[in-house]
């Protein structure tokens, strides 16, 4: 039988979502807990890895197994030996030619980005943090040559290990939702928001949306131009763009499969995103 499990996980406790040495990843902790619950060895494959300290909505994973339990029991037994940080949201049982991966159509990911002259506290690690103004509509105007299908070696980490950097970003949408009762800051001026960048593409580069997120903010804070992120883009070099922006406010949310699957499109963790 091959199960398919929906996911979602607070990242900043571990080192990404990849297997480590270590054991400290999400990766390891759910394979533990699968194994603890099934009484065997259980190998996962994912939808997307997530770096340290990103967030996942709702990854997806397969696995074969010769067990055959019920959804829910798959969902509460293994959620009974994962840590609080970590929780199965859903459990399928899929055809053997569904691949978490390979049957994936498309992958979305959000950067839920705090403006606020203090940093962030109760959302610490959640989000990430700006202290200056950004200019929404600079930042969307930039954002537009990014879509389509491009090479993206600007916005990618020397450790990526993709075999093309050619991706399509289909969508880039930004938003604004204001804090209410705060005023503009007097020192500052800065009021307080939450910006919220969403980007869907069929495949994205190690570190592509964190790179693209420090120079949308270059360009928002008015440091460079509309036109720099063209010039970015054209350059093909690493060097070109912003450094990598903190991973405190980045989650996926997950892949995007043929409707004929019958799988969820969301989990109920998507209704703490601001």
């Amino acid at each position: 039988m091959r199960m398919a499990l929906g996911l979602s996980y607070n990242g900043q406790a571990y080192s990404g979502w990849q297997s480590q040495p270590g054991g400290n990843t999400v990766q390891d902790r759910l394979e533990a807990a699968l194994a603890r619950f099934a009484t065997q060895p259980v190998h996962t494959l994912c939808a997307g890895r997530t770096d340290a300290g990103v967030h996942g909505l709702m990854q997806v994973v397969h696995f074969d197994t010769p067990l055959d339990r019920a959804p829910f029991s798959w969902v509460r037994g293994t959620n009974t030996f994962l840590p609080p940080d970590i929780a199965v949201q859903w459990a399928q049982a899929v055809p053997q030619a569904f691949h978490a991966r390979a049957s994936a159509t498309g992958r979305r990911y959000a950067y839920v980005l705090l403006q606020s002259s203090v940093r962030p506290s109760v959302d610490a690690g959640r989000v990430g943090w700006v202290f200056r103004p950004l200019d929404g509509a600079a930042m969307q105007q930039a954002a537009q040559c990014l879509l389509g299908e491009h090479d993206f070696t600007s916005f990618r980490a020397s450790s990526c290990q993709s075999h093309t950097p050619v991706k399509t970003l289909r969508r880039i949408d930004i938003s604004r939702r204001g804090l209410s009762g705060q005023p503009e800051n007097e020192l500052h001026g800065v009021a307080p928001c939450y910006w919220r960048f969403e980007f869907e593409g069929n495949a994205f580069l190690h570190h592509m949306i964190r790179n693209i997120m420090g120079s949308l903010v270059l360009v928002g804070q008015g440091i460079q131009p509309v036109g720099w992120m063209s010039e970015v883009l054209a350059a093909r070099s690493r060097d070109a763009a912003a450094p990598t922006f903190s991973p405190d406010g980045l989650y996926f949310l997950g892949p995007q499969y043929d409707p004929a699957w019958g799988l969820p499109t969301r989990t109920a963790a998507y209704d703490w995103l601001p």
